[in-house]
């Protein structure tokens, strides 16, 4: 069998550095074109090095010379720029991981959809914000899409095989993050230390935010109803502490399948890596004995807003899922940074979207013409609460 050719877009991240951990595990089944990072030149070199990589992209300018020299002798090609990133996205690979967190990630993940690869999707912005496109792109180009989202890539497993006429609905799981059993009051005070402190999973310092404020939950509502073509009303969320259980459908008949495993982002990422077939993980494996008892929630959508603006804004459509996505994005900046408090976010989210006018979106171009201004809204508005 031949060996898979591989693109890895974020390859310093979590995912991208989870990825690299099965691929280097998994030699004769893979190889590996093209990493890129944003600014962490000596990662994506050692792992260009490693890997045997055809191409390294960094993504600030400034720090090319400093990868040229870190990859001199070997057969690595050093770039930077914007033409770069679609070359590592578009290339000679046929399957392409998008890890890029944020919109950053738009043009690369639609430059791949366009070529017609395999996209692992594991950066949720982008069919957050340009769903409706990236979706009619893929059908265009031929090319597969396959979630990577540990919550998506559960319901895609139970999904094998059935058609959508048989799904009642689908149920995102969510940990409930830092602060599930915080007051509002007490969330007020929450540190930037505090929130990305998370119970079950290691993950970046946005994501882990939007896990503390449930934004992530809202935004991978958004993302399900463009995998999966469901409506809405048939995106169901559920508070699962453990994290065992990373999603469920319910069919017609009234069954409902779960997928099961360890909070280990290696688990769908090898699923999406190795589709169709199988490949081994060093995942602990599930001990449900030992675990003893599994507990669900409905999700607190008063003490948790995210959850709630986030459906609005999925049914409201247009721009405002694009809105939601950049207001959120520059809000968590803003708190991580101390400039904000805990509870800002979400206020600054839910104004972003009163005050802005809904359109729909035809092009990945408009797409980030929107994102641009809600990003220059967001910021008005942090400092109007400054003031």
């Amino acid at each position: 069998m031949s060996r898979r050719r591989l693109s890895i877009l974020g390859a310093t991240g979590s995912v991208g550095t989870s990825t690299l951990d099965l691929v280097e595990r998994n030699p004769n089944r893979f190889e590996i074109v093209a990493l890129t990072a944003a600014r962490n030149v000596e990662a994506l070199a050692q792992a260009a090095r490693r890997t045997s990589a055809k191409l390294a992209v960094i993504d600030d300018p400034n720090l090319l010379p400093e990868l040229e020299e870190r990859l001199a002798g070997t057969r690595c090609v050093a770039a930077t720029g914007p033409d770069a990133l679609v070359e590592a996205a578009a290339g000679d690979a046929e399957w392409v991981m998008a890890a890029i967190v944020g919109c950053a990630g738009l043009k690369p993940v639609m430059a791949a959809i366009e070529a017609g690869r395999t996209v692992a999707l594991a950066n949720k912005e982008a069919l957050v914000t340009a769903g409706e496109v990236m979706i009619a792109a893929a059908r265009k180009s031929g090319a597969t899409i396959l979630p990577v989202d540990s919550e998506h890539n559960a319901i895609f497993q139970c999904l094998a095989g059935s058609r959508s006429s048989d799904v009642s609905k689908i149920i995102l799981t969510a940990s409930g993050g830092p602060f599930r059993t915080r007051s509002r009051d007490e969330m007020a005070a929450m540190t930037p230390e505090q929130a990305v402190a998370h119970p079950n999973w290691s993950m970046g310092a946005k994501i882990s935010v939007d896990s503390a404020t449930m934004m992530n939950k809202g935004l991978e509502l958004i993302e399900a109803h463009h995998l999966f073509g469901l409506p809405s009303a048939k995106v169901d969320i559920l508070v699962h502490p453990q994290s065992v259980i990373h999603s469920m459908v319910e069919f017609a008949d009234g069954s409902v399948l779960a997928q099961m495993g360890s909070p280990d982002m290696r688990i769908p990422i090898a699923h999406a890596l190795a589709y169709p077939e199988r490949i081994e993980t060093p995942a602990e494996r599930l001990d449900l004995g030992r675990i003893g008892s599994l507990t669900f929630e409905a999700p607190d959508i008063e003490r948790f807003p995210a959850l709630r603006i986030a459906r609005q804004a999925l049914e409201e459509g247009g721009a405002a899922p694009i809105i939601l996505n950049a207001a959120n994005e520059e809000a968590v900046a803003a708190f991580l940074d101390r400039r904000i408090a805990f509870l800002d976010i979400c206020q600054i989210v839910e104004e972003a979207l009163l005050r802005t006018g809904a359109m729909q979106p035809r092009s990945i171009a408009e797409v980030i013409d929107i994102d641009r201004d809600a990003r220059a809204l967001a910021r008005e508005l942090m400092s109007e609460l400054a003031a």
